[in-house]
């Protein structure tokens, strides 16, 4: 294993079971012992649950719920493409993966079900319901191996095909820099939805750079450009009124959101959402 991503998952597994014990990834985990529904078997449920009465009368497995018994089904999904590789390095997709791993073992540390999806422009990584460990570690390997330059995710497909995927109400992370507009809302209509947004501190605050050839992540294609005050005053102009409209959106539309950079602690900007 990769040395930076095996220090990575090591350093998630500890910071989880210290400094997030004993809070809740969302309050939607239900207290008490009162029934609460029954309904279809799905992949990861607990067999001893379910109803053989009703099974056999329906001829389809059913699971009785209990309140206290109902597990948080916890979906992590990366949007990820070339603009995940910025600057000197993939800095961004690291910082991704660390988010990822951090929030699926503290699923598994909870004792909730964790469901790992990862869209690139070619595919869809994923990983089915699970309580294991070494299958959310398995997860955060592949977020932490794909192969990003020269890649652009069609992102209103995927939430799409996401929002098609999941059946059971669920609480869902999406991570992803978030620098082109998106959509979430028909996720909202169903789930409890956290955007967490991913930046690299320059991409934020440039740097004036004088007369500079850029290259795009996304497809290689370069402009020769003067990069000084002037032209990075226009850049904050326009990613502060993208940022404004994102906000104003997950607002509409009850979706919470945190911005993480690649600097960042990444346990205490979770840990706000909680607050």
């Amino acid at each position: 294993m990769n040395n930076t991503l095996n220090t990575l998952q090591l350093k998630a597994r500890q910071e989880v079971y210290t400094l997030l014990s004993g809070n809740n990834l969302s309050a939607l985990h239900g207290e008490g012992y009162d029934f609460s529904e029954l309904r279809e078997y799905q992949i990861g449920d607990d067999i001893r649950k379910m109803n053989w009465v009703v099974t056999a009368k329906l001829g389809k497995p059913y699971i009785k719920e209990t309140h206290s018994n109902r597990e948080l089904s916890v979906v992590v999904t990366a949007l990820m493409d070339g603009s995940f590789y910025f600057g000197k390095g993939n800095n961004k997709q690291i910082k991704l993966t660390e988010i990822a791993t951090i929030l699926g073992y503290a699923c598994a540390q909870q004792g909730n079900l964790f469901t790992g999806f990862c869209y690139t422009q070619d595919a869809c990584s994923y990983t089915p319901p699970t309580k294991h460990l070494y299958d959310i570690s398995q997860f955060s390997k592949t977020l932490f191996d794909l192969p990003l330059l020269d890649s652009t995710l069609d992102k209103h497909a995927s939430i799409k095909n996401l929002f098609k995927s999941i059946h059971k109400p669920s609480l869902i992370f999406v991570l992803g820099d978030f620098l082109e507009e998106i959509d979430l809302s028909i996720l909202a209509q169903k789930h409890e939805v956290i955007a967490i947004i991913i930046r690299d501190r320059e991409e934020e605050r440039p740097k004036k750079l004088g007369e500079v050839t850029l290259t795009s992540p996304k497809d290689s294609t370069q402009i020769k450009t003067y990069f000084g005050k002037r032209t990075i005053g226009k850049y904050l102009l326009k990613l502060q009124a993208h940022d404004k409209r994102l906000t104003k959106h997950f607002s509409r539309y009850g979706i919470g959101h945190v911005k993480i950079d690649t600097e960042d602690n990444v346990v205490r900007k979770l840990l706000s959402l909680f607050i």
